[in-house]
């Protein structure tokens, strides 16, 4: 397993946060604010996400997709993007949703099993999380094939994880995407695991790059725990996809931190020396700030700040989502079918009666 993800890819930040000979060329016409902006987003992500873990422990949120671990994939990625392109995430893009202009309210109502969890705010193109594995993908082609037509200059990027790429409709949206010539991105999160399933268990090619070779469109791998190799690796996607040259699979090798969700326990199909080496030695988040450090831009100090900032902002949230007025139970029957089926009805009235006290 080692062996196999040594693999990772382009990358510009190595594990002791020293930029490697390219990285130097992508980092010098960086903006310093960017430059800042990409750890104060990674480290707002993950105290969130540590946040949320505890919320649901406490009872307080349903299941709960942890994101640990992959912040410079979502960071570095959704900051190359616009206001105007479309985004279609899975359940474990809430870094993605922030970044995209989802209040943190509302992505605790998504996890309380709330709909207004789903409903991006005015102007925000961000689709409802695909829990269903890969169904988001050919949403984001239709939508690239409808930009194209409308002669509009957004993109659409699919958010997915390896597991998707075992499904028949990744392959349906690939193939649409090279037959069409489509402006859209297709970034998967190899995070090493469909759950519990290795990825050597679930492909016989070594990387989900090259798969893109098989629909004639771009396939690059990269290093997804290197936000500034990844914010690079996208923003070329981007131009291509708005300069007419198609569509880009990107592949971000990563690893999540904990387990896939809450609701299973990572310890019983990882090997522990795998997972320390990733949380110990490629952290994000640490290679990152060593590199800030070093460039003298970002201190103890700053941590401190911005990590008290974030809290408050996220303890803001949760006192905001958990004062939330409650739904009537009748709105179970609301949101599935345009015409309830007869059992659902005699179900809904059912239930109508007793709140009714009838």
């Amino acid at each position: 397993m080692l062996r196999q993800i040594e693999k990772v890819g382009i990358q510009y930040i190595q594990p002791d946060g020293t930029l490697t000979p390219e990285g130097e060329v992508a980092w010098k016409p960086i903006e310093r604010p960017l430059k800042i902006e990409f750890y104060k987003w990674m480290r707002k992500i993950r105290l969130f996400d540590q946040r949320s873990i505890i919320l649901q422990r406490q009872g307080r949120i349903g299941t709960y997709a942890p994101l640990q671990g992959q912040e410079a994939a979502q960071v570095g990625s959704t900051l190359s993007l616009n206001r105007e392109d479309w985004i279609f995430p899975s359940y474990r893009e809430h870094g993605v949703a922030m970044i995209a202009g989802m209040p943190l309210k509302q992505i605790l109502l998504y996890w309380m099993g709330r709909v207004e969890g789903c409903r991006p705010p005015e102007g925000v193109k961000l689709f409802p999380p695909s829990v269903p594995i890969a169904t988001q993908i050919p949403h984001a082609a239709g939508a690239a094939w409808a930009s194209k037509l409308k002669g509009e200059p957004s993109v659409a990027v699919a958010y997915f994880g390896d597991g998707a790429t075992s499904e028949g409709d990744f392959h349906e949206g690939l193939n649409f995407a090279g037959v069409f010539r489509l402006p859209v991105i297709f970034f998967c999160q190899n995070n090493q695991y469909a759950i519990s399933v290795p990825f050597s268990r679930q492909t016989a090619t070594e990387t989900v790059a090259e798969k893109a070779a098989a629909y004639a469109i771009r396939g690059v791998r990269v290093d997804g725990n290197d936000v500034l190799a990844v914010y690079t690796v996208m923003k070329e996607a981007v131009k291509r996809a708005r300069t007419g040259e198609g569509a880009t699979l990107i592949e971000a090798v990563t690893y999540r931190h904990g387990a896939h969700t809450t609701a299973d326990d990572a310890g019983r199909y990882r090997e522990q020396e795998e997972a320390r080496e990733w949380v110990e030695l490629r952290d994000p988040l640490k290679r990152y700030r060593r590199l800030l450090e070093a460039e003298g831009l970002w201190s103890e100090a700053e941590e401190r700040d911005w990590e008290a900032c974030c809290k408050q902002e996220i303890e803001e949230a949760v006192c905001e989502a958990e004062s939330a007025k409650a739904p009537p139970a009748s709105h179970l029957f609301a949101h599935v079918f345009a015409d309830l089926p007869p059992s659902l009805v005699r179900q809904r009235e059912s239930l109508l009666r007793q709140e009714e006290g009838r």
